[in-house]
């Protein structure tokens, strides 16, 4: 009886203990506290599942849940390895893809271009510079259709930054009176890429190409092989995409109406505005005009003054997908146009996108591809699509710098606020996109057990808030990395 006493007083003193003790303060978040208390209350009962068990579970949760339920919604999981998929709901039903639309149209922009393509704008002059300042001549700002030009964005200077250089450069020369005009005007530039665009012929000048006419009806019995040509300062040399051979060619001279088909990137005319308006207050005067010039059959001979250079593809690729920056998207998509078939043009940049696309065996069913940067709602991919295109881009040579630039999980880009305190903090490599009742993820998915899956998740016309269906795709995910 005294053991029990004992042992009943002992009781009494360590419950009071207990309950006597003050609360302890935490110092995470109050959202992660109580994600906590509830993981800790299902983690016994999700160790008894599979995983992919426990990612059907959580789908059969989703057709139920209010957020969800009266939704139009579909999810593909992908192994590239397996080339099949491991889970999925509505896979095959074309829906808004948002801005994963940016998939699409910047892996294009690397395959026209390459991951280390620099645009160039150039500034030169033509004439005679005499001892007291006065260039009896023209400048002349070529530009090749940078879709960063003056934009401050990707590492791009602003158009300010672009002046001060092309300023400085003038006055290092002299030069205090300009008796002549700006003249702007789009080429393309020499480079290790050697991307000539189709259907144009191109004279080569100085360090760039200029457009002078269309290969509709070249002569195909004058052109060579453009890897044989000899450089010869006399010779004037046409270079071109032959429509009967898709080889690049060269000419010493072509018949023709001196017109293109397709449309030239815009020549810099804000650029060279601006320009003029800066040397006027430097209290250099420009005598002439501010003109553009889209073809130029004979050039006259010209000297470098300054260039300005874009930053790479790569960089300006990881901008616009980190930041979903839809300017930047749409100019690769013309831009692209361009350079792939010589219509710098939103059809142009589309049939480059489609061909693209087609040259790498992408899944058409229900695929409208609209814009660039995927703000139209006329935009519509499937799921399943979705996650075969980013399975045969892994074996794209450029993919791991454009894996780079795909958005963290709760760590960079738009996905730096999402999956904050859940496990695929850090595994989940995406693009995002979000309209009106549209919210979309597409990307990669890195599992505890190192594979790497692809994956879409597209949610058209949910109910609730953002922050809501945002939940519903964290909590989706989550299980995946269990696969």
């Amino acid at each position: 009886m005294n053991v029990k006493k004992v042992i009943l007083g002992n009781l009494l003193f360590l419950t009071s203990f207990i309950f006597a003790q003050p609360s302890v303060q935490t110092y995470y978040p109050q959202a992660y506290a109580e994600q906590q208390l509830v993981g800790k209350s299902v983690t016994a009962e999700k160790s008894l599942l599979e995983a992919k068990d426990q990612l059907e579970n959580e789908l059969s949760r989703m057709h139920s849940d209010p957020v969800l339920r009266y939704a139009t919604w579909g999810f593909a999981v992908y192994d590239p390895q397996l080339n099949r998929l491991i889970t999925s709901y509505n896979e095959n039903l074309p829906l808004i893809p948002a801005s994963t639309t940016k998939l699409l149209t910047t892996d294009t922009a690397y395959s026209v271009f390459g991951q280390n393509f620099q645009w160039t704008t150039q500034l030169e002059y033509s004439g005679e510079i005499s001892p007291d300042g006065v260039l009896n001549g023209n400048l002349y700002i070529v530009g090749s259709g940078d879709p960063t030009l003056g934009t401050g964005q990707a590492g791009a200077d602003t158009y300010g930054g672009v002046i001060n250089n092309f300023r400085e450069a003038i006055q290092n020369l002299g030069i205090t009176t300009i008796n002549g005009d700006i003249i702007v005007q789009t080429a393309v530039f020499k480079s290790p890429e050697n991307v000539i665009p189709a259907n144009i012929i191109w004279l080569e000048h100085n360090n760039y190409y200029l457009p002078v006419g269309s290969t509709a009806n070249i002569n195909p019995q004058n052109e060579k092989p453009a890897a044989k040509a000899k450089k010869a300062a006399s010779l004037q040399r046409y270079f071109y995409i032959s429509p009967y051979t898709k080889q690049l060619v060269y000419t010493d001279r072509i018949q023709g109406d001196g017109y293109i088909l397709g449309e030239l990137p815009q020549p810099p005319m804000y650029l060279a505005n601006n320009f003029r308006a800066a040397l006027s207050r430097d209290g250099i005067a420009v005598l002439g005009e501010v003109m553009s010039r889209d073809l130029d059959t004979t050039p006259e001979k010209r000297m470098f003054v300054a260039a300005q250079k874009s930053p790479s593809l790569a960089n300006i690729v990881y901008y616009t997908n980190q930041n979903s920056n839809n300017r930047l998207a749409e100019a690769l998509l013309v831009i692209s146009g361009f350079y792939a078939n010589g219509d710098c043009s939103m059809e142009g940049g589309r049939n480059a996108v489609i061909n693209h696309l087609n040259s790498v065996g992408f899944d058409f069913s229900g695929l409208n591809y609209s814009d660039g940067s995927g703000l139209s709602k006329s935009n519509s991919v499937t799921p399943l699509a979705h996650v075969k295109f980013l399975a045969q881009l892994m074996k794209q040579p450029y993919f791991p710098t454009y894996f780079e630039s795909l958005p963290i999980a709760g760590n960079t880009g738009t996905l730096k606020r999402m999956f904050l305190y859940n496990e695929a903090n850090g595994q989940i490599f995406a693009k995002t996109g979000t309209l009106n009742r549209v919210k979309t993820l597409a990307g990669y998915i890195r599992t505890r057990s190192g594979r790497m899956l692809t994956f879409s998740l597209l949610i058209n016309n949910y109910s609730g808030s953002v922050s809501q269906v945002k939940r519903r795709m964290e909590e989706l995910l989550e299980p995946t990395l269990q696969l």
